[in-house]
């Protein structure tokens, strides 16, 4: 008896360590694509005539079928499965990149970049919700923390490799290697079987979830959260070159260093989650994340600028993976563990944060200047993770006492 329940628990362990390994590959490919493209935005600037303004449309419009995809297509995993969404993403990433290599107008460039943006929202939905399927409380967040380490890594050598590939064979070949590897995850999750749910699934219902109290508290602090990384990071490029006297190769080693302790401490972080609870640390790092912003004003080198964009890289390490196994946990507590429908709240809610954030921080630096800029956002982020922390141990409270707590 014992021996045929260890042989049952070691393919199904392997078989969940291979859905998080194929998961965390997707994610990989589908960051190098968006930040591969980096180097050679010269190029499509001066092949096609393309203004700045217009070249900024071009990757903006990346956002718009994130934001109209992420829902509706964790909604369609919930009711078909994983498998079939994963595979179409992978696909779909691999004909917009052939599509970028190849295209013979601007409107074929927006067209490929509407691909890339849907085929990253269904990667990010619909991947994090195998992870959520196939973990549980107790080791989910060091799942999330190693995809996040994949994804991290990859929008840190995106624009290393994109350089050396278009110096080595022109612009296409930087985007037909992102297409090559996004055949080969496609194949994968087409070949692999995925380990079925970790629980028993329930009938959808999207509205329950929106309304979940718990998965609001999360998307609010997704939101603050990735306005705020999207908001600091140009802001804080332009101090650098413009006050610090920074060049560009100074500059990517400053965010590179914060890339690479963000690798690292994906995993760590997730793993503390799972001991410590999500719902804490997600909040403790967004309240960390705004603790941190003041440290950037007091940049005055090169060795400064690497050590407090380290601590901010730390800090939004603390928020991001646990914020990942606290949508779940909050999403399974419906009784109605539709996770698809799940991580498209938070997609969208990330999206939303990275699209309106850089304008927010652009007006506001223009009329306040950077150390007043982050001052009070700061505080800001300070005082809504309190405001949410109060108000998510209020639900636990209530729900310990047998009330409706979601």
């Amino acid at each position: 008896m014992t021996g045929a329940t260890l042989t049952t628990r070691v393919p199904l362990r392997r078989s969940r360590s291979l859905a998080v390994a194929l998961v965390t590959f997707a994610t990989f490919t589908d960051i190098l694509a968006y930040s591969i493209a980096v180097p050679v935005l010269p190029d499509i600037s001066r092949r096609f005539g393309a203004s700045p303004t217009l070249v900024g449309l071009l990757f903006a419009s990346f956002g718009l079928t994130v934001l109209a995809t992420s829902v509706p297509m964790g909604a369609f995993s919930d009711r078909t499965g994983r498998r079939l969404p994963l595979v179409g993403g992978m696909l779909l990433l691999a004909v917009s990149a052939v599509a970028f290599a190849y295209a013979p107008t601007l409107s074929w460039l927006f067209a490929a970049r509407l691909m890339q943006g849907a085929a990253d929202a269904i990667t990010w939905v619909v991947g994090f919700a195998v992870i959520a399927d196939v973990t549980t409380t107790e080791d989910r967040g060091r799942a999330m923390g190693f995809a996040m380490s994949g994804s991290t890594f990859g929008f840190m050598t995106g624009p290393t490799f994109g350089g050396w590939l278009y110096e080595a064979g022109g612009p296409t070949l930087p985007y037909l290697l992102v297409g090559a590897l996004a055949l080969v995850a496609a194949i994968g999750l087409a070949l692999v079987p995925l380990p079925p749910p970790s629980g028993e699934q329930g009938r959808l219902d999207i509205r329950t979830i929106a309304r979940t109290r718990s998965v609001v508290v999360c998307a609010v602090a997704v939101i603050v959260g990735g306005g705020t990384i999207a908001m600091t990071e140009p802001i804080l490029s332009l101090f650098l070159a413009g006050t610090i006297g920074l060049g560009p190769a100074r500059i990517g080693l400053v965010f590179g260093a914060g890339g690479v302790i963000a690798a690292i401490m994906h995993p760590v972080f997730g793993r503390i989650a799972d001991r410590t609870g999500a719902r804490r640390l997600t909040l403790l790092g967004l309240g960390c994340v705004g603790a941190a912003l003041p440290l950037l004003t007091q940049i005055g080198s090169f060795a400064g600028a690497v050590a407090m964009q380290s601590l901010f890289a730390l800090a939004i390490a603390v928020l991001v993976t646990p914020s990942l196994a606290y949508m779940a946990e909050g999403t399974a507590a419906t009784g109605t563990p539709s996770f698809g429908v799940a991580y498209g709240i938070y997609n969208f809610a990330w999206a939303l944060g990275l699209l309106t954030g850089p304008s927010l921080g652009g007006y506001v630096y223009e009329r306040t200047g950077f150390v007043a800029m982050l001052t009070v956002w700061a505080a800001v982020v300070v005082l809504l993770a309190i405001v949410l922390w109060r108000f998510s141990t209020g639900l636990r409270g209530t729900a310990q006492r047998g009330q409706s707590g979601v």
